[in-house]
């Protein structure tokens, strides 16, 4: 197993993506503490659901625009595990609308739960990472942060900001022997994919090379070569999973 033994934070691992890189981490031998939002219940059983005789996994509700939470979160894992060797900032929202009716609350809060999030993880973490010279960022970002996408503008702002904030810390942190990369995806069978109707979903798949849309799994595979030893000579990179669509 690629990281066992090894432990990790995932934000935002109840629900789509972050709950398959919760589950992929775990299948490969990584102890995992998770965020979420809202349902008690929903991580409970992931908790229950996830956890083996090896490995635990344990759920902790936080508000990810919080820095002082994200302290909380990181002294509880430490609590847990004894230290942490991956972070993957996945927490983030929605508030689509065209610019001229976007509010300035809900730029403000995907900007906040977005960007602002992976700043307050990031930040948090770095004591125990650069005590022990060792650690794993992955940022999740999407493939609108690179080209842009109508109706979403704070959203794609936030995205393209977390591109921005992996270059800078990877220049930081590399000295010190931390990678940090980023995970842009595409168009993946989510929550909000499955909005889609049906002429929606084939205006996307057209331009998308190879028809069909991303599941889950494809990105926490992504995160999980990130996450490993496997990539110890790669940081300030964005891996693009989105079957094509962005060449």
């Amino acid at each position: 197993m690629k990281l066992h033994n090894k432990k990790a934070i995932v934000t935002g691992g109840t629900r789509g993506i972050g709950k398959a890189i919760v589950k992929e981490l775990v299948d490969n031998g990584c102890n995992v503490v998770f965020t979420y939002h809202s349902s008690d219940e929903t991580a409970k059983k992931i908790e229950k659901e996830f956890s083996t005789e090896n490995v635990k996994v344990y759920g902790i509700k936080a508000d990810a625009t919080s820095f002082t939470q994200a302290e909380e979160v990181v002294k509880f894992t430490l609590e847990k595990f004894g230290s942490i060797d991956i972070l993957v900032n996945n927490a983030g929202i929605t508030k689509d609308n065209l610019l001229l009716r976007m509010s300035e609350t809900d730029f403000d809060a995907v900007i906040n739960a977005n960007l602002k999030s992976v700043f307050n993880y990031t930040k948090a973490i770095l004591k125990p990472f650069l005590s022990q010279k060792f650690g794993k960022i992955v940022n999740i970002s999407s493939v609108v942060g690179i080209i842009g996408n109508p109706g979403q503008a704070n959203y794609v702002a936030s995205k393209a900001g977390v591109i921005g904030l992996t270059k800078s810390n990877a220049k930081e942190l590399a000295s010190r022997n931390i990678n940090v990369n980023c995970v842009a995806p595409g168009f993946i069978e989510t929550d909000m994919t499955e909005k889609l109707n049906e002429q929606q979903r084939q205006a996307i798949l057209s331009n998308v090379p190879i028809k069909r849309l991303g599941k889950p799994e494809d990105v926490a595979k992504a995160v999980l070569f990130l996450s490993s030893n496997d990539s110890d000579y790669i940081t300030g990179q964005v891996i693009i999973v989105d079957g094509g669509l962005v060449m």
